[in-house]
């Protein structure tokens, strides 16, 4: 398909596929007993340097540390120098986590409450709800400058590129990024229809990708490029902001065929199995009940053997996505130890939100073909190099939530939960730390770290450095509540409780309650049993909302229908020409249509 017909397929792909598109080793490490922070301090005194890699849809027991079936060692070598986190929070939605972790602000605050794919009309503007950083909000980045400190990022931003909207607007010194919820890996191209292309930017001005481009290999090599190229004096912050593991699912072959048998039998046994490690390496409670998977999830058994095989190599290639940016991380450390600095670096390892459950040709004869037209192909005989289109849809994302219930964009803890990891200098050694932590404590505590001063009201997260000096086993008391919220899923934890909304298409829009220290699977709703203390709560979300403001949804929102209103929109913009041409040919066709009757009509009357 080519010319006029491709754009008029891509123009009617926004009421199809188009909308699905838009959340092991053992815990018991050894290390140091001393819980002196001097101790683990930089033996020469200097400012640490910071490397914060984030990775893309990642799920709470994707890494081999955290139990899962991809190979990690670079990463898991992290955690065992330092400390992994079995309680860690972060927003749903890709963006609103990264302004989160950026700025130690709620989502809401920053301007950044939702993604532009997904914010509804009645939205659009508000405060809150600008998707960009609004007037007076500071980044880490631009904070640390004021240390004295060079700042670069790599990797997806999608936070903005209009005036003031780019890294360089945010005090980051170098930068090359994409300002997508995704792109090829391969290929400077789009992934949905939603985009016209993968936009990128370095230093502010639109780029062209090289010829030989990986994105994780990429992004490490720009990365050193720009560290090696600052001056010696000065500590580094580095953020890279990786696509993996978001669609397009796709890595060199070398990494993903050594998955090729892993996921054969299908989403209920990965599931069951994560669960079960799950509980015998101490991440949940014993005996922790597994969730239901969410209604409209179909049974393994249910697909014929050619499907089997598409999902089972889809996981393969996400496994060995994984594999091969932990492969890239340790490139980055192997330089890092060759220039001197890696005992003076603190790394910091997480993911913005849980598995992506999309299924983009799921009942779509139009994603399919603007997938072909574009040079992607959907075939159990990809093993994830250019070309490829992987995604390992909902019934493996919530298998890969395990033991967690739902996935990405869902308040449920498969969207919120994810692994991090701290290490370097200032961090001792310890084992895992099961203290609620949260994204929006990133940024606090880099700076603390950094020498400045990480004032409680500049930030709504907190510095996790007594945490990680071991002089405190907690970051916020049992009666703090913490709240979440993106494009009306919601949820607030206080203590052991847990309340917890999520819209359709996988929710129901209900509040409900849950003890997630006995029930981390979010099985017993005790809204009913306990009504005290789900009013409790629901008063501390309802303060929580109006401090952060929060707006209320439209009645009948549902996500997958407003990427479609989106996307539609989007791509008129992109291609009005198109709907102009098609708008001129129906109204000549008409008009044709309205001359040969007048003619025949004065024929017969003749």
């Amino acid at each position: 398909m080519t010319g006029i017909g491709q754009k008029i397929a891509w123009l009617l792909l926004a009421a199809s596929g188009a909308v699905s598109i838009a959340l092991a080793a053992p815990l018991a490490m050894s290390g140091p007993d001393s819980t002196d922070p001097v101790a683990a301090a930089p033996k020469t005194g200097a400012s640490p340097n910071f490397v914060v890699l984030l990775a893309d849809d990642l799920a709470l027991m994707d890494l081999g540390i955290y139990g899962g079936e991809a190979n990690t060692p670079n990463i898991d070598m992290l955690a065992q120098r330092g400390r992994m986190f079995t309680r860690y929070y972060t927003s749903p939605l890709c963006s609103p986590s990264r302004a989160m972790l950026l700025t130690g602000l709620d989502n809401h605050r920053t301007g950044v409450s939702t993604i532009q794919e997904v914010i509804p009309a009645e939205h659009i503007g508000k405060p809150g709800y600008s998707l960009r950083f609004e007037p007076g909000v500071t980044t880490i980045s631009e904070r640390l400058k004021g240390q004295g400190y060079r700042t670069y990022m790599t990797g997806k931003w999608h936070l903005g590129h209009g005036p003031g909207d780019l890294p360089g607007d945010h005090g980051f010194d170098r930068s090359f990024i994409l300002d997508a919820s995704g792109a090829d890996n391969w290929e400077q191209k789009s992934y949905m229809p939603y985009y016209k292309t993968a936009p990128w930017f370095e230093d502010g001005k639109p780029a062209t990708l090289p010829k030989d481009f990986y994105s994780s290999r990429f992004l490490i090599d720009r990365m050193i490029d720009y560290i090696d190229g600052g001056r010696d004096d000065q500590p580094f912050f580095a953020y890279i902001g990786f696509q993996a593991v978001h669609i397009p699912v796709q890595a060199p072959a070398e990494f993903t065929r050594k998955y090729a048998d892993t996921y054969r039998e299908g989403w209920a046994a990965m599931r069951t199995a994560r669960w079960q490690r799950a509980q015998a390496m101490g991440l949940i409670p014993q005996g922790a009940p597994l969730a239901e998977p969410p209604q409209g999830l179909r049974a393994w058994e249910s697909l014929s053997t050619k499907e089997q095989a598409l999902f089972a190599r889809h996981m393969a290639i996400n496994a060995g996505m994984i594999e091969a940016m932990d492969h890239h991380i340790g490139r980055l450390v192997a330089h890092l130890k060759a220039t001197g600095q890696y005992d003076n670096t603190v790394f910091v390892f997480t993911s913005d939100n849980g598995p992506e459950p999309s299924n983009p040709m799921a009942g779509s004869r139009m994603m399919d073909l603007w997938t072909r037209a574009n040079g992607y192909s959907v075939s159990a005989d990809n093993w994830g190099e250019k070309g490829t289109y992987g995604f390992i849809g909902p019934e493996f994302a919530n298998a890969a939530a395990s033991p967690g219930a739902m996935f990405k964009f869902y308040t449920s803890e498969g969207g919120l939960h994810v692994p991090m990891i701290m290490a370097g200098p200032g961090i001792a050694p310890a084992g895992p730390s099961a203290a609620m932590t949260l994204v929006s404590d990133i940024a606090p505590t880099v700076l603390a770290m950094a020498g400045g001063s990480a004032n409680a009201d500049a930030f709504d997260g907190a510095s996790l450095v007594p945490l990680l000096t071991g002089e405190a086993d907690a970051v916020r008391s049992a009666d703090v509540p913490v709240g979440f919220e993106v494009s009306g899923n919601a949820a607030l934890f206080k203590g052991a409780y847990k309340l917890v909304r999520n819209l359709k298409p996988y929710g129901d829009g209900e509040w409900r309650l849950f003890d997630i220290s006995s029930d981390p699977g979010e099985t017993r709703d005790l809204s009913q049993a306990d009504p005290a203390k789900f009013r409790e709560l629901m008063a501390d979300y309802r303060a929580y909302a109006r401090r952060n403001g929060v707006l209320d949804m439209p009645d009948g929102y549902d996500s997958t229908q407003q990427i479609g209103i989106n996307t539609l929109k989007k791509m008129a913009g992109h291609y009005w020409w198109v709907l102009a041409g098609v708008a001129l040919a129906i109204v000549l066709g008409i008009y044709g249509l309205v001359r040969l009757f007048r003619r025949r009509r004065q024929a017969r009357a003749a």
